[in-house]
């Protein structure tokens, strides 16, 4: 029973003790009232016995148990590969196993060139973007992208192996 409503019961038992129950009696039997009347003779109550109810028991279920991230690769860029871009989107496509747990606030956290990237990413295909590569990338031919799979603190749960990969930028002469 909630707060509210033990109140509500207590009160009304309350004002039931307090008020006089007369007791008549007809052919059919004893008649109760809380109005005296004629032959009617007042009776006492015993003390009404109140417990508390007890409070629900919650079992103490153990935390479902989660397998961890077993394996986690970049497919692509392509170790040693080549990504040709003038203005550095590329895509960037991860392989996880298990499935990533977003429902949890796990994601992807991505470094390229030793800077990690603020966005964070939910799905295994995604690209970087223009504004992330200025931000981030160095000054120089070849770019080292890492990934990690991150829970909601940012903790690393698992870290794939470095990828090492080549801009390409198309010129006119």
């Amino acid at each position: 029973m909630s707060k509210p409503s033990l109140l509500v019961v207590l009160s009304i038992a309350t004002v039931a003790v307090a008020q006089p129950v007369y007791e008549t009696s007809d052919r059919v039997g004893p008649v109760f009232s809380d109005l005296p009347s004629a032959g009617a003779r007042e009776i006492t109550l015993p003390q009404i016995n109140l417990m508390d109810s007890p409070s629900p028991q919650v079992a103490n279920q153990p935390a479902p148990v989660v397998a961890p991230y077993t394996a986690v690769q970049i497919m692509q860029p392509e170790n040693g590969g080549t990504v040709h871009t003038n203005t550095g989107l590329f895509s960037m496509a991860v392989t996880l196993s298990p499935d990533l747990r977003t429902a949890r606030g796990d994601a992807i956290a991505i470094r390229l060139d030793g800077t990690v990237l603020p966005v964070r990413r939910v799905t295994l295909q995604f690209d970087i973007s223009p504004d992330e590569w200025q931000m981030a990338a160095k000054d120089q031919v070849e770019h080292q992208v890492e990934v990690a799979v991150v829970d909601r603190a940012g903790r690393a749960l698992l870290i794939a192996t470095p990828v090492s990969f080549y801009v390409h930028r198309a010129t006119r002469r």
